[in-house]
């Protein structure tokens, strides 16, 4: 999400532009404020296992679609085929927001 965002409010960040949305960088806490929370996330039928490690914060959204939230803040994103998280997916042994994003970008082809 970091590198994907259209603004990462750090200088020292190239970003992409990926994702119509401003983040903040390690928002979340430091590494021993990791936490996981289950998660509504839409297109997703059970909560999702959010694994949140010293994660951005999506401060702001444009034309992004906002997929959920986590006490009133963006916490899942998707602008077009792309899917940015505040969490981390890849640490679990879920892949729906993967099959998500596969799925969105074979429906676009």
């Amino acid at each position: 999400l970091i590198i994907a965002a259209a603004d990462a409010n750090d200088d020292r960040v190239d970003e992409l532009g990926l994702v119509d949305a401003s983040i903040e960088r390690n928002a979340f806490g430091r590494q021993k404020d990791s936490f996981e929370a289950p998660l509504a996330v839409a297109g997703l039928d059970d909560p999702f296992p959010a694994v949140f490690i010293r994660a951005p914060v999506i401060d702001e959204v444009g034309d992004a679609e906002v997929l959920a939230e986590r006490d009133g803040r963006p916490v899942a994103v998707r602008d077009g085929p792309v899917i940015g998280t505040s969490f981390h997916p890849e640490l679990t042994e879920d892949f729906r927001i993967h099959d998500l994003a596969f799925f969105e970008s074979v429906a676009r082809a």
